[in-house]
């Protein structure tokens, strides 16, 4: 079994469609979604987590495209400017998945991209503004 973690970009006449049922149904890929923002009528975006096997993630995907779909690995969707950083460890107190976290010996930020959910908690928490989320 692989994991993937995705942002879909739905255009609005496929957001009312039953997808992530079908990803399930059809494809027989568990899908968990971390974070979503959906209206109807308007372009949704959905942060998700796939579980199969490879080709049914590859093949799920490809459905998702031929819907319109815009699919992109979420690792793109979050930055931080490292040579700004200054350690403060703010940014930290507020990331519950722990995708950031600072530990000794080093006492550096880390960014652990797989675990980032996109909630952004850490864009307004840091005092320099130097982390951006896309979502």
């Amino acid at each position: 079994m692989a994991k993937r973690r995705l942002v879909l970009t739905f255009p609005p006449e496929v957001v009312e469609r039953p997808v992530v049922a079908t990803l399930v149904k059809e494809f027989d890929v568990l899908t968990n979604i971390l974070r979503a923002q959906v209206q109807e009528g308007e372009v949704g975006r959905m942060l998700v987590e796939l579980e199969a096997e490879p080709s049914a993630i590859r093949a799920a995907m490809r459905y998702l495209e031929e819907l319109g779909v815009i699919v992109e690995d979420a690792i793109k969707d979050i930055d931080m400017n490292d040579e700004l950083c200054i350690d403060c460890g703010a940014c930290t107190a507020v990331c519950l998945p722990r995708a950031l976290k600072i530990e000794p010996p080093e006492w550096k930020i880390e960014l652990d991209k797989e675990r980032c959910i996109l909630c952004g908690f850490c864009v307004d928490a840091c005092p320099l503004k130097i982390i951006s989320v896309r979502f």
